[in-house]
């Protein structure tokens, strides 16, 4: 599996000079079967997907490589807005996977979906919080003390969006210290200690539990986002996508997403 490089030449290459708009456990899942990924694919695939799976993403991409020897998986993780833009001005891929269905729609809308976009996971809001919680944070109103500073994701990329939703609902007034264009980023302020919480995936919180807690709250019930996957109209490899898409929603790929935290859709 290759990511870096070989996406940082895709994108060199297809969009010279764009500028980003902004977007845990093992997986101990059963060892997949080579026919659940679909037999005889090969070649390369190209996924963009939302930051906030990465680490589901890339294991359920090195097991669909092991169940087909004749594929690599290649993954571009970023915000779902800044990869919508992306796609939208011609980087080359093969899948999108965004972290709301209105990012989503401003990529089939530009008529660069191939079909409609399938919901495979919904992902919810905690309050991530250095290790013991040393402010003692309970809800989002704890977010609004005197020095409690909080970063956010900035309101255009889906993490934002469900933060905005979440504080309206709960009636609270925050004014955070940064507005990060992703949610790894907004996470990445709490492992550096830059700032006291921020509002995250339950998922992205999970994955870090060696450096932050996640603090449940209620609000964020009613703020929860679907995450929806397409097929690119001009995949290089429509046939190895819809396998990997097909994979992604088979028995391994959800016990997968399961385990990172994600939600059945």
């Amino acid at each position: 599996m290759r990511m870096g490089a070989r996406v940082a030449a895709l994108l060199v290459a297809a969009v010279v000079g764009l500028a980003g708009c902004g977007d845990g456990d093992d997986g101990s899942a059963a060892a997949p079967s080579a026919g659940a990924g679909g037999s005889g694919v090969t070649g390369d695939v190209t996924v963009f997907a939302a930051a906030s799976l990465t680490e589901s993403f890339t294991r359920i991409g090195e097991d669909f490589e092991a169940a087909n020897p004749g594929v690599e998986v290649t993954f571009n993780f970023a915000g779902s807005s800044q990869l919508a833009t992306q796609i939208n001005q011609g980087a080359p891929a093969d899948i999108f996977a965004a972290a709301s269905p209105a990012t989503m729609k401003t990529v089939t809308d530009a008529g660069n979906g191939d079909g409609t976009p399938v919901v495979f996971v919904k992902n919810q809001l905690v309050i991530a919080v250095p290790k013991g919680n040393p402010n003692g944070v309970t809800g989002l109103a704890d977010l609004t003390k005197p020095g409690v500073k909080v970063a956010l994701c900035a309101e255009q990329v889906p993490c934002g969006a469900a933060a905005s939703k979440a504080l309206d609902a709960a009636g609270v007034a925050l004014t955070p210290v940064t507005l990060e264009q992703d949610v790894k980023a907004a996470l990445s302020k709490v492992k550096l200690g830059e700032v006291d919480a921020a509002l995250v995936y339950r998922t992205d919180a999970k994955a870090a539990t060696a450096d932050v807690d996640g603090i449940e709250f209620p609000e964020s019930a009613g703020a929860i986002n679907d995450y929806p996957l397409v097929v690119l109209k001009d995949a290089p490899n429509k046939t190895a996508a819809q396998a990997f898409v097909t994979y992604i929603q088979s028995d391994v790929g959800r016990a997968v997403l399961t385990a990172a935290g994600f939600q059945a859709p």
